[in-house]
């Protein structure tokens, strides 16, 4: 309950200093979820493992964001393709639109507000199976825009939720739970990255209960 007030108070606290628009526009979608029940039947495939070394890591070796397209890399295009009414200058910097974010239900006008979040965070891709992968395959996972892995969100969202898994962080928004179980499992059966038996259950949870 203490945590919640907190989140509470924050967002009262953001929406007072910035004004948040009161009207959502439609959330942002990731490419590529899956659905409930293949999401439980990757969710048994995947290998459970004891959680790896932090030894060794570093954010360098995930290098990111790439270009994408002309003067646009990752970062830029995950905001427009998450973002509503979304205008860029001819540096592909976005300068309006606004952005609604799904964890926290917070829809933001300025696209420094706005974080694009790693869904499984770089971190724990190392220390479940990515810290033996090239520096190539570490960018590709990165910047991959063709899986459930990247979405623009709140940016202290972002930073509280930081490199931990759903058995300790889910977003507080509970009606995107599910959502949220079925991109993070995608992620790691599609890149055979292992999970902690705590995650695993927690994820399960969450899809029995949420789905």
């Amino acid at each position: 309950m203490l945590r919640l007030a907190r989140r509470i108070a924050l967002l009262v606290a953001a929406t007072a200093a910035v004004g948040l628009s009161a009207a959502a526009p439609a959330s942002a979608t990731p490419p590529n979820i899956p659905s409930a029940t293949t999401a439980r039947s990757q969710l048994a495939a995947l290998t459970v493992a004891t959680q790896g070394s932090m030894s060794g890591y570093s954010r360098d070796l995930f290098p990111h964001w790439i270009t994408i397209s002309g003067a646009c890399n990752t970062r830029e295009t995950v905001l427009k393709r998450d973002g509503s009414n979304v205008g860029t200058s001819s540096a592909c910097a976005a300068t309006s639109g606004s952005w609604y974010s799904p964890y926290d239900g917070a829809t933001w006008s300025a696209a420094s507000d706005v974080d694009i979040d790693h869904v499984v965070p770089l971190a724990e891709a190392w220390r479940s199976g990515a810290s033996s992968w090239t520096t190539s395959k570490r960018q590709s996972f990165a910047n991959d825009l063709s899986r459930p892995q990247l979405i623009a969100v709140t940016d202290n969202v972002n930073q509280s939720k930081g490199d931990q898994d759903p058995s300790t962080w889910q977003p507080s928004r509970t009606a995107y739970r599910c959502t949220y179980a079925r991109m993070w499992i995608g992620v790691k059966y599609y890149w055979d990255l292992t999970l902690q038996q705590t995650e695993k259950t927690a994820l399960q949870t969450t899809l029995d209960t949420y789905c």
